[in-house]
């Protein structure tokens, strides 16, 4: 099975009200933090992602695959420019993003010491990681309804362009690392050290921007989290199906076609677009 969907590069910029970073969902600040936590992982995350598979480009035979590829790097090159500029509210809110980001970074810094497919498993695992949380968000539209409409859309951009480049990397893997028992055996053993690395890091991180901004013994704030991941919404528990099915032999990204939610990504470019035209009229 082979990726379905060509990625597009989108060049968005969505101007984020930096007054609002701790303010732009009505269900408070916890569930704020939540997404604005897992914002701290992407701009040192997505140059990892593209450096991984760049160390393969001149393997990739495969025509398509190399577009989709280079179309791959795209994105992630914009989403990681526009989570910079999303960090930076943070940090203008007096988040430690600074000290967050270095401990990241770190991180990153000591996966690159591996070999190259080991590298690439990796990318395999948290793009995996990444488009279930994506899927889950362009599924119910209640996550954002209210929200604050450029970090919505921030958000809307984010998990849309994920489910369309979710193969790729997975593609790249089998092609240049394989398909047999050696190679399943890297990404699932990938998959389980990157996302206990991952949520090891994150909840820690959690905990200190929650603690910045004055919520950490709000017990009201902390029984909407717990409702938002486990209860209903449940957004971590109704991922983990599909996170599950990564550990399949047959997997691949495409068996959860949930294409249909592209169709959305022409009225998200028009509203972007709007907010830029009101930027300048408004200047």
């Amino acid at each position: 099975m082979t990726s379905l969907i060509d990625p597009i590069r989108r060049n968005l910029k969505f101007g984020l009200p930096k007054d609002k970073a701790l303010s732009w969902n009505p269900s408070g600040l916890h569930v704020a933090q939540f997404y604005n936590t897992l914002s701290i992982f992407f701009p040192a995350g997505e140059r990892f992602f593209i450096q991984s598979v760049r160390n393969y480009r001149n393997e990739i035979t495969d025509e398509k695959l190399k577009a989709q590829v280079s179309a791959f790097i795209g994105q992630e090159g914009f989403h990681t420019r526009e989570h910079e500029e999303y960090n930076d509210a943070l940090a203008q809110a007096g988040m430690p993003i600074e000290e967050l980001d270095k401990l990241v970074v770190i991180v990153l810094d000591t996966v690159k010491k591996l070999p190259p497919a080991a590298q690439l498993s990796v990318t395999v695992a948290l793009e995996h990681l990444t488009a279930v949380l994506g899927d889950t968000l362009l599924r119910d539209d209640d996550l954002l309804e209210g929200a604050d409409p450029h970090f919505a859309a921030i958000w809307q951009w984010h998990a849309l362009e994920e489910t369309e480049h979710k193969a790729v990397c997975f593609d790249a893997y089998e092609q240049v690392v394989g398909t047999g028992v050696s190679a399943y055996a890297l990404r699932v053993f990938a998959f389980s050290m990157a996302n206990i690395i991952f949520w090891s890091l994150y909840a820690p991180f959690y905990v200190r921007m929650l603690s910045r901004s004055g919520g950490l013994f709000n017990l009201k704030g902390w029984g909407k989290l717990a409702n938002f991941v486990a209860g209903k919404p449940g957004v971590l528990r109704r991922i983990a199906p599909e996170w599950l099915d990564f550990f399949r032999p047959g997997f691949h990204p495409w068996m959860h076609d949930n294409k249909h939610y592209l169709e959305r990504a022409d009225a998200l470019v028009k509203e972007v677009k709007g907010f830029q035209i009101k930027a300048v009229e408004a200047a």
